[in-house]
């Protein structure tokens, strides 16, 4: 399989995973703690498939290289990294209490801040990056 196509699926996958941990009925906190693991993973596996950018990028920054519209996706990709970790930390740390029967805790409450502020940059990042979303449907 081409890289082109394993990112495709990596990013199809965490974004439908990524939807699926938004869905909320009684009794689902147990659905949505596996649904996040998985997209952790996923979250994961994307950033490695994507080192190549990443350490280019990070290089033309930091000597001053990078261009205007370059910086602005490295600013939401770097934000977006900031609040996932939050929202993992917070997500893990939300589980214990959670399992308790104390709800909300402290960590959860931030969990769900943090998520919360995770979605406008993750359509910000969706939209910086439709050109190559668009060559993944092309042959």
């Amino acid at each position: 399989m081409s890289a082109k196509n394993q990112m495709m699926l990596v990013d199809l996958f965490m974004t439908a995973f990524l939807i699926l941990s938004f869905i909320r009925w009684e009794g689902s906190g147990a659905f949505h703690f596996v649904v996040g693991t998985i997209c952790l993973l996923a979250f994961a596996l994307h950033i490695w498939l994507h080192r190549k950018w990443l350490k280019a990028t990070t290089g033309a920054l930091l000597a001053g290289k990078l261009s205007p519209k370059l910086r602005a996706k490295y600013l939401v990709d770097a934000l977006l990294l900031i609040v996932w970790v939050a929202a993992i930390v917070t997500g893990i740390l939300a589980v214990v209490p959670f399992l308790d029967g104390v709800s909300p805790s402290p960590a959860g409450r931030l969990h769900g801040v943090s998520s919360r502020l995770a979605v406008p940059l993750l359509l910000i990042h969706i939209f910086q990056h439709r050109g190559q979303i668009r060559s993944y449907f092309k042959k």
